[in-house]
Order: structure tokens, then C-alpha cells, then sequence
């Protein structure tokens, strides 16, 4: 039997649409879906091996449970049962304390994942969270919290619309978007120059993106904050317009003030951006008939990393591009209501228990993991869950965090694979493969530069339990109901609740209404399913479960297999503000405190040590899919980029290997000569170093590379946000 079917694709921020075609119970080609409403056919090398992902035979399939040092096969009744009897042993020595969990950038792919983790994170009662967020994003939270209300409320380029990008530490051309959701970035970038306009890049690397726009600005690593305030500087000292959103502004007077010390002048050393580059740039922002700003993970790994993301929307608002079409906009996703709820945004309210590091967004950062488990004490973590995630090749200091792995008491990954982290798990849940889920991107339809929406089913039934009820289940056990807690009696509970909650709130479309009869209209369709149409009916557009007919539902999103286009983003800024003043805090001082460091920074001659970065490819997504042979086969990616002046003066030569050494760590990989990176910086790529023993992933073994975190220390973080600082490690490199 032959059938086709179309979904989005699940494993970058681009949410891709694809066209399966299935012969049998077989995939036979992936191609992209020329109908869809965001992709129109694009697709990448990643998306067409969602086939090798499905039919990996080192993707698990069954729970494994490690006896005696090694992993054996084990039924689900049989996980879970350990699982409930070492999580009672551990809460009632230590208590709750002594929990802790990491959850992996992958979870906010999966419409399971995204309503599974937080009951269970709540259920486990304790302050030991972690996540990717403190890897790559948390500075953008931060900034947004402070300056719109909620770390949610981020603003994306309008990149159709506007006439001229400014963009920094991005590399959409390898990597897609990143809190900027556009399938085919590539393409839109290609758009702008060709109805006029110009895409400028900033970066240490001559990267694919940085080839192909109009002009690329080499950066010293780690400057891009003094880069941006230099902008900001220029800007100020002329005639300002905000635009339209300027009765909603703040603080300019005081940015103006707080920006006098980054004359492009003082700026120029500490950055390698010549004074003139930096005035061209800041004219050319003012004089665009719109521009945008956009910064991304190389500016967030870094020890400014909040200055930077903050930096970034001052700029775009005091060149009057905030809110406006052409400019820095806010989607506006169709599963959310007229208002996102808002209260004073504060970070702190906790702090963890080794380095007083602050909690951001209800989580530590992830770099004090290692910490937290390998410090004895009150507190120390003793049992730990991770949840699609790799932290042991993907967080700083990463062999330190594998030893300390080692040392738990209990550990339990939800996970496909045996992994360099899941290895050393003693119970391991296999979720389905991404076709045997459905799909709908809660979080990326928030950030999409054109508001859409679009819902895929699953390609074929699941050969164990979903994603949801595993996290169901585990939230049973946190709850202290044992391993016979029942997922479905656990989500009938919480949907009642979230009906309940709506029919209770006269705001709501359906207050006043009957949650009997609300839960019955929701049909018999698996949970995930009932929480996404609850929230789809309603969302702004939402039919209202009748109060408006022709309003959006999840039946008219199965109707619509290539999804709804909405139309272009619009002006939303008076909706989106929830800050106490409900204005733009332009300069909110829980931010701007850390502008002294930076200004010291300016002061100091820079350093003579080579600087390391990491670098993004297109056939990778952080550590996934190396263990697919077609996105991994040819020449050594996994490499050492050097300058060829700097090779020459240390004596590396093409395709040799170099010793590459830190205050954490030092490694050996293979040499690339390339002028397309700055003097004074290395570059490797991240998410490699496949050759830890007891992981099982045959393809990514027989290619490991090696993990530039090995190079990365822990005990380096942005202070604002504790977000990881991944790039600019100051290294040592000689003959390997």
C-alpha cells in the first residue's frame, strides 16, 4: 500500500515542511513540501533522514535497565518499577533536595515533551533544574523579561519586509534560524539583497552566511556587546525617531548616558572594528527605510551575553525599527490567548547550593551541574532524570560533568539512545522515533517571522508508549503514587483542571460554560492531542468551541496538511507589554549594573593568547545525527579552523594535528588552514567527541571527532543570566 504523508519537521528551529512517501510500513522518499504555507519545498540535508532516524537499529526500542556495569533489555513494568523503588529510597535518606533533572534542547521539538515536563518538573520538588536554555538562549529571556515583561516576548527581524539585517553570531546559511523561525533563512537573506536592500554580518569567521551578504565585519570573539553599544552611541548622538512606538519607550535619556563611554574610537581596539566601519554601520541603520537587528548563539556563549541580547533591541529601538513591519516585530502563535499574563520579572529567587550561582526562569545554569553533584553535603544531588539530553559533549567542562555522572546513586534517561550521557544512566526510556509521534511546535510558532500554523500527525503507531505518558508516568512516581500510577487517570486530572480554570475565568470565550461538556467536545483523541486543541479553541483565533464558528481548531488543522498561512506579523507592541510601567524599561538597571565590567573590559590591553570558538555545520544539530552515515560520510568536519598566519607561526600544517589546551581541559584534532577565520582565533565545531566506551552508536563511534568542551569552563558564565560561556576560551595551540 502506498500512502503520502505531510509533517514539519522536528529537528531544527526552521519547522520545515516535508512530503513522505510510505510504501507498506516503509519509508521510500522525503522530500520537501512544495504547498507548505512557510517552506514552499524547501528543505535541508537534515530533514530528508528522518527514514534513518526511524530505521536506526541502534535507536532503542525497549527500556534498558545497566546490571553489573552493563545495560540489558528490560520491559517497561520492569523500568519503572526500579525506578519508583530507588526513588523512594532516595527521597526518604535525603529528601527532595537531592533530586535533579536536565532536559535537553530536543524537548521543545515535541508537542509530548512540551506539555509532559512541566507537571513532572513540579512534581519532583526541587530546585535542581537545569537545561539546555543555560547552553545557548537564557541571555534573550533575561533581556526580554526586563524589557517587555516576559521572557517570552522576544521580537524576531520581519527578514520578508525589512530593508536592511544587521546580523551577529548567527550562521543561518549552516544552522537554519535560532529564536528566529523562517524555513529557508537562506533564501530570505537572498530576498533582501535582491529587492535592494543589504545584510551586513558580523562574525570572527568568514562564514557561509558572512560569504554571501553584502559586507562581513570580522569581530574579536566575546566583543559584540561594546560593538553594539559603539551603534548605540552613534545613533544617540543624532536626531532620534523611535517610530511609532515611541509613546511607549523609556529611558532613553539614560541609555544616551550609559552608551557615552563606547565611542567607536574607545571601541575600535577592544573589538578589531575600525571606528569608521562602526559610524558606516550606525548611518546606514538610521538612514534604511527599515532595518533589523538580529543576535544570535555567538553572541549569548559569551561572558556579556545579556548586554549583548539587550543591546541588541536598544538598538533596534532607538532606530526607531521596534514593532514595525521591516523591523524587530512579536509573532503572535495561534494557541495563545489575547494577553500573555505578566508580573514583575526578577531572577533570583534562589540560588544553588555549590556557587550561589542565581536561579533565571525557575532553573540553574547548567555550567554548575558538576557542581551540585560531585559537591558533598545537604543538597547534593544523588538521583537525576535527564530528558533528551547530552550534556556530557554539550555543557562546559564536560569530562569533569561525566565523572560526576558516574557517582549518582540513580539516574534515569528518556532517551533513543545510548548516548555518551544516557550510558551512564541505570534506566534508560526509550521514546518513539519522530514519525511515530505528532507534531506541533508550541514554542516555535511564537517566534516565527510570519504568524502560521500547521499540525501533523503521526506517520506510523508507536511500538511503546508515547512520549507523554512516559513523562505522565515519572510525574506518578515524583507524586509518590508509585509505579502503578496511570498516565491517562494523571492527564484526565490536569485537562479537567486547565477546563475547570477556563470556564471559571469570566475573561474566558467559554466562562459560564460547562467542563463536561468542554471536555466532550474535545472527542476521543490521544492527550496530547486534547491539551493542544483546549489550548488551539482557545487562542486568539480559536473557534471558541462555538463562540466563533470560524475560528481556528486542531480539526481544521488536520484539514490543512500543509498548514494556515495568517499573514504577515503585525504591530502588537501595547498587547505584548506586561512590565510595571507598560512601557519598553529601555534601561532597566537589573541589566544595566553590568555595564561597568564592560567598560573595564574596554580598558584592557587585549590578550596575546589565541581564542577558541565554536562553528555550526548544516549536516549537525548540536550532538544529534552523527550516527546517520549520510550526513556524516566524507571529509573530516570535525576539525581545528586556523588562520594561515597563525598556523605558519606556530608550525601546524594542513590536515596534521594540533594540541589545543585550556585552563580546563586539552584535546588533540585534526588542522584546517583557512583564511576564512580572524588571526587570533580557532574555531571547533561543537557537539562532537563520539568515542566514550559504553555508548552504543556505531556510525558516530567509527567517526567521533573530539568534544571542544572538553576546553570550556565551568566556572565561567554570564553573571545576568548564568548562560555558559562557549566562545572566546582563551587556548593554547601547538604541534599534536
Amino acid at each position: 500500500m502506498e500512502r503520502t504523508v505531510f509533517r514539519t519537521c522536528p529537528l531544527c528551529e526552521a519547522t520545515c515542511g516535508l512530503e513522505i512517501e510510505i510504501v507498506d510500513d516503509s519509508v521510500k522518499r522525503i522530500r520537501g513540501d512544495r504547498e507548505h504555507v512557510m517552506s514552499a519545498g524547501f528543505i535541508c540535508p537534515k530533514g530528508s533522514t528522518l527514514k534513518q532516524l526511524h530505521e536506526d537499529p541502534d535507536r532503542l526500542r525497549t527500556p534498558m535497565i545497566k546490571v553489573d556495569g552493563a545495560h540489558r533489555p528490560a520491559s517497561w513494568d520492569e523500568a519503572f518499577a526500579l525506578i519508583a523503588a530507588r526513588f523512594n529510597d532516595v527521597t526518604e535518606k535525603y529528601g527532595r533536595s537531592a533530586l535533579g533533572i536536565y532536559v535537553g534542547n530536543p524537548n521543545v521539538h515535541q508537542l509530548d515533551n512540551t506539555l509532559g515536563l512541566r507537571p513532572l518538573i513540579r512534581a519532583l520538588g526541587t530546585q535542581n533544574i537545569f537545561s539546555a536554555s543555560t547552553v545557548d538562549q537564557m541571555p534573550k529571556h533575561v533581556s526580554s523579561g526586563y524589557m517587555f515583561g516576559h521572557p517570552l516576548n522576544i521580537p524576531v527581524p520581519d527578514l520578508d519586509r525589512t530593508d536592511y539585517l544587521l546580523m551577529l553570531g548567527a550562521n543561518p546559511y549552516e544552522s537554519n534560524g535560532s529564536l528566529c523561525t523562517a524555513p529557508d533563512f537562506p533564501g530570505r537573506l537572498d530576498a533582501i539583497k535582491a529587492r535592494g536592500g543589504k545584510v551586513v554580518v558580523v562574525d570572527p569567521r568568514r562564514t557561509k552566511t558572512a560569504a554571501n551578504a553584502d559586507q562581513w565585519i570580522a569581530i574579536r570573539p566575546g566583543t559584540d556587546a561594546a560593538f553594539l553599544l559603539a551603534l548605540v552611541n552613534v545613533v544617540l548622538q543624532g536626531e532620534v525617531d523611535l517610530g511609532p512606538a515611541a509613546p511607549y519607550i523609556e529611558g532613553v535619556a539614560k541609555v544616551r548616558t550609559l552608551a557615552e563611554p563606547f565611542v567607536p574610537e574607545a571601541v575600535a581596539g577592544y573589538t578589531g572594528v575600525p571606528a569608521e566601519v562602526i559610524r558606516q554601520v550606525a548611518g546606514e541603520l538610521v538612514a534604511a527605510p527599515s532595518a533589523a537587528v538580529y543576535g544570535r548563539i555567538g553572541t549569548h556563549t559569551v561572558s556579556f551575553g545579556t548586554l549583548c541580547s539587550w543591546a541588541v533591541d536598544v538598538l533596534n529601538t532607538v532606530t526607531g525599527n521596534l514593532d514595525r513591519p521591516g523591523g524587530a516585530m512579536f509573532p503572535y502563535a495561534a494557541h495563545l490567548g489575547t494577553r500573555r499574563k505578566g508580573r514583575s520579572f526578577s531572577t533570583g529567587r534562589w540560588q544553588s547550593r555549590v556557587r550561589g550561582l542565581p536561579e533565571v526562569l525557575g532553573e540553574l545554569p547548567a555550567a554548575t551541574m558538576a557542581d551540585e553533584i560531585d559537591t558533598p553535603g545537604d543538597g547534593q544531588i544523588r538521583f537525576l532524570i535527564t530528558v533528551a539530553g547530552n550534556p556530557v559533549l554539550t555543557t562546559p567542562d564536560s569530562g569533569r560533568l561525566d565523572t560526576a555522572l558516574g557517582g549518582l546513586e540513580f539516574m534515569v534517561s528518556v532517551d533513543p539512545y545510548l548516548n555518551e550521557t544516557s550510558r551512564r544512566a541505570d534506566v534508560v526510556l526509550p521514546p518513539p522515533s519522530a514519525l511515530e509521534r505528532s507534531h506541533y511546535d508550541l514554542s516555535f510558532t511564537g517566534l516565527s517571522v510570519r504568524d502560521y500554523a500547521d499540525y501533523s500527525p503521526a506517520a506510523f503507531e508507536p511500538t511503546g508508549p508515547d512520549e507523554f505518558s512516559i513523562l505522565v508516568k515519572l510525574t506518578g512516581i515524583a507524586l509518590g503514587m508509585g509505579a502503578d500510577a496511570d498516565p491517562d487517570q494523571l492527564a484526565a486530572a490536569t485537562l479537567m483542571s486547565q477546563v475547570q480554570e477556563a470556564v471559571s475565568n469570566p475573561d474566558s470565550v467559554i466562562a459560564g460554560r460547562d467542563a463536561g461538556e468542554i471536555l466532550g467536545l474535545l472527542g476521543d483523541r490521544p492527550w496530547p492531542e486534547k491539551f493542544l486543541d483546549l489550548m488551539l479553541r482557545l487562542g486568539h483565533r480559536g473557534d471558541g468551541f462555538g463562540a466563533n464558528p470560524e475560528g481556528l481548531s486542531l480539526a481544521r488543522l488536520e484539514a490543512s496538511p500543509h498548514g494556515i498561512d495568517f499573514g504577515p506579523l503585525e504591530p502588537r507592541l501595547t498587547q505584548v507589554l506586561v512590565t510595571p510601567s507598560g512601557k519598553v524599561e529601555l534601561a532597566p538597571e537589573a541589566i544595566t549594573k553590568d555595564l561597568p565590567r564592560l567598560v573595564t573590559a574596554l580598558k584592557l590591553e587585549p590578550a596575546d593568547d589565541l581564542v577558541l570558538i565554536g562553528r555550526r555545520q548544516l549536516r549537525s544539530a548540536n550532538s544529534w545525527l552523527h550516527n546517520v552515515e549520510v550526513l556524516v560520510k566524507g571529509k573530516e568536519r570535525c576539525t581545528l579552523q586556523i588562520n594561515p598566519d597563525d598556523a605558519a607561526r606556530i608550525g601546524l600544517s594542513e590536515g596534521g594535528t594540533a594540541t589545543v589546551a585550556s585552563m580546563a581541559g586539552k584535546l588533540t584534532v585534526a588542522v584546517e588552514i583557512t583564511d576564512d577565520i580572524s588571526r587570533g582565533v580557532v574555531s571547533i565545531p561543537y557537539g562532537w567527541g563520539h568515542s566514550l566506551e559504553g555508548s552504543r552508536l556505531a556510525v558516530a563511534s567509527a567517526r567521533p571527532g573530539v568534544n571542544t568542551n572538553i576546553l570550556t569552563d565551568s566556572s565561567q558564565v554570564d553573571p545576568l543570566s548564568g548562560n555558559a560561556v562557549l566562545n572566546g576560551i582563551p587556548v593554547t595551540v601547538s604541534v599534536g
